[in-house]
């Protein structure tokens, strides 16, 4: 595949900032497991335009630092420092970069703001290194760093199967969305191994989902172990159907328009967080490359 754009490194020193969106899965159905324990999964990943931001300094020393992001997870621990040394080793480059993370995304609310951070990082330094590799040689890299890398990499919204890994372009139609944070994280290796989880659904076809829609089969097990998601799952069904995102604590219902968004929004209690979000079918990341 074509490199993306960029072919000469940025002048060191100065920053550059660009997004990380947020996705939501409108599905997500467990099929199977491998026997390296991963599961086999069918999704939609929907991008939204709730976004984290990196801000990028290019070093010429070839020093990696976090000195900016969320306080509680180690720089050496962070998916962009990783991201970033992986790409460093890929390409041979003898740049570094100082990454600042704001995040606005919720952690461990399912909806994908590390990895898209960890995209972002591999995008961008791409092109601010003038490293010169592909969309695929990208989200290869990014498969280690976790299971969503690759569709914040790829840049849009998908079907999704394997272990998310495996995509195909979806033109969603334009919907808006109102999100609940419930205040809590969730860990999604708790879920995944979890025994209650159902891991024999049927595979569908795309065709089916538009016609029918899916469940998340993971929303049961955070159900039953945490009341948080409980609690705000039972309310926001007062005013349109609501779904778990993905395997964290995050919640969404999806409406026609921002108005009827904004008024849900509204009277989201005081104890939660809400977000109202317009789906994307091309990622903000990509198009801050053209």
């Amino acid at each position: 595949m074509a490199a993306l754009t960029g072919g000469e490194a940025a002048e060191p020193g100065r920053e550059t900032v660009w997004p990380a969106p947020a996705k939501l899965n409108l599905f997500l159905h467990v099929t199977g497991r491998r026997a390296d324990g991963y599961h086999e999964l069918q999704t939609v990943f929907q991008l939204i335009d709730l976004c984290d931001s990196v801000g990028i300094s290019v070093r010429d020393d070839g020093v990696i630092e976090r000195p900016e992001g969320p306080a509680d997870v180690p720089p050496d621990s962070d998916l962009v420092v990783r991201a970033a040394r992986a790409l460093q080793a890929a390409s041979g480059s003898h740049l570094g970069a100082t990454l600042r993370i704001r995040k606005r995304i919720p952690m461990g609310g399912g909806l994908g703001g590390g990895s898209s951070d960890a995209a972002t990082t591999l995008l961008a330094l791409n092109t601010l290194w003038g490293c010169r590799l592909g969309i695929e040689e990208l989200a290869r890299l990014g498969l280690p760093l976790g299971a969503d890398v690759p569709v914040f990499v790829r840049g849009f919204s998908a079907w999704a199967e394997g272990v998310g890994e495996r995509l195909t372009p979806l033109d969603l139609p334009e919907r808006w969305y109102v999100i609940i944070h419930p205040g809590v994280g969730v860990s999604t290796r708790d879920v995944f191994q979890s025994p209650e989880l159902t891991r024999n659904s049927p595979l569908i076809t795309i065709r089916a989902f538009f016609e029918a829609g899916g469940r998340n089969d993971c929303e049961p097990v955070v159900r039953a172990r945490c009341p948080e998601v409980a609690a705000a799952l039972d309310w926001l069904s007062r005013y349109a159907p609501a779904r778990l995102t993905g395997t964290g604590s995050c919640i969404f219902a999806s409406c026609a328009t921002a108005i009827e968004a904004e008024r849900i929004a509204a009277h989201v209690p005081d104890e939660w967080t809400s977000f109202v979000a317009r789906g994307l079918n091309i990622s903000p990341a990509h198009r801050s490359l053209t």
